[in-house]
């Protein structure tokens, strides 16, 4: 129970936020004894500190208080709203794409990366596919924590319509080079791509969720591996919950426990509640539905994900156990968008969200801190 009012407290229904600073170190008790990591976190803000730079302010979900850092960003990363050039963050990574044309790979979000010599890894000019386009990300995927030196580190981009980009920054070729390929199931035109370490594949849910592909990262090819999922153990749903869900605009994520094995496709269920002036509509989460998927293609329903905590926001969706982080929600999914900010406890469904105006919904994976 206290940590749901905690919970609640984060959504400004308790007592505001504590600001006070912090190293990040906790010693994970769910992984390895021998490593230490930091804790989940999402990105709040950027506090200036003189010229373009400001200090990076993060809240650890695990805490639910705001921590200033001493890591310093460029503003321009969470205090731009005009130009929005982060395209999507896996692992730790951002992806960012400026007025130059340059996609780059940077380590700013990462809590225990040096800020006095960031990293910044350039990738090759993109490269549009006849009757696609490379304007509008959908999201990226980073299959390794160092694609600054893992040869065999493949980014993953995912464009909104039928092309997909594959690119190995560190390859032993020598000069990187995007493998384009042009996906012909409209299925999968608004969805968003995902590593699987399990399978070690790239994939990507269909709209609905009934289908799921897969693309071998150092072979890939206009030739997926498709796989065809039946929905189990389906829930009774009221008339007024169906009629809810039809107004609704849903999303599929898959989400994968590394430290579990196992697999879930979890569906967001977004209304709209408000058109601004400018036309644009302000959207809630009014629920969600968690499938644990097997090798056998069965998509079974559960309100019963044991001790996960699964983060879905503009970065690559991820879970961790919850009690490897103290005060972290088990059983539970936390999400962030740039108007809103919530969680769901499955074992209710109940949604808490409220209206949250972010320039940089992103959630920040653990990172193991290499002590010197």
């Amino acid at each position: 129970m206290s940590m749901l009012l905690r919970r609640l407290s984060s959504l400004g229904l308790g007592k505001p936020h504590v600001s006070v600073r912090s190293s990040l170190l906790l010693h994970s008790r769910g992984f390895s004894t021998s490593l230490l990591q930091t804790p989940p976190c999402r990105i709040v803000l950027a506090e200036p500190c003189g010229g373009d730079l400001g200090k990076l302010v993060v809240m650890n979900l695990n805490e639910l208080e705001c921590k200033d850092l001493e890591k310093k960003v460029p503003l321009e990363l969470v205090d731009d709203e005009d130009s929005k050039i982060i395209i999507g963050a896996s692992g730790g990574w951002i992806a960012t794409l400026k007025e130059d044309g340059v996609l780059r790979l940077q380590d700013d979000f990462n809590p225990v990366a040096s800020d006095t010599n960031p990293k910044r890894i350039p990738l090759p000019p993109l490269v549009t596919l006849p009757h696609c386009q490379t304007k509008i990300i959908t999201n990226v995927s980073v299959s390794s924590s160092s694609p600054e030196d893992d040869e065999d580190c493949v980014v993953a981009i995912k464009f909104l319509g039928p092309q997909l980009s594959f690119c190995k920054p560190a390859g032993k070729s020598g000069k990187p080079e995007w493998t384009n390929i042009k996906i012909e199931n409209p299925c999968f035109y608004s969805s968003r791509v995902m590593f699987s370490k399990k399978d070690n594949m790239f994939r990507i849910p269909g709209s609905g969720g009934h289908l799921i592909g897969s693309w071998d990262p150092y072979k890939p090819s206009n030739n997926p591996t498709f796989q065809r999922l039946r929905f189990k153990n389906m829930p009774k749903l009221t008339k007024a919950k169906q009629n809810l869900m039809d107004l609704c605009c849903r999303s599929e994520h898959l989400v994968e426990s590394r430290p579990t094995g196992e697999t879930f496709l979890v569906k967001q269920y977004k209304k709209t509640i408000k058109i601004t002036k400018a036309g644009i509509a302000r959207m809630r989460t009014k629920t969600l539905m968690v499938y644990k998927l097997d090798d056998e293609g069965n998509a079974v329903y559960t309100q019963d994900i044991g001790d996960l905590n699964i983060f879905l926001s503009l970065s690559e969706p991820f879970c961790v156990p919850a009690t490897s982080f103290p005060d972290l929600l088990p059983n539970s999914v936390d999400f962030i968008d740039f108007d809103e900010s919530g969680f769901v406890c499955l074992k209710s469904t109940r949604v808490w969200s409220r209206s949250y105006t972010c320039s940089a919904p992103f959630y920040i994976p653990p990172q193991h801190i290499i002590k010197s």
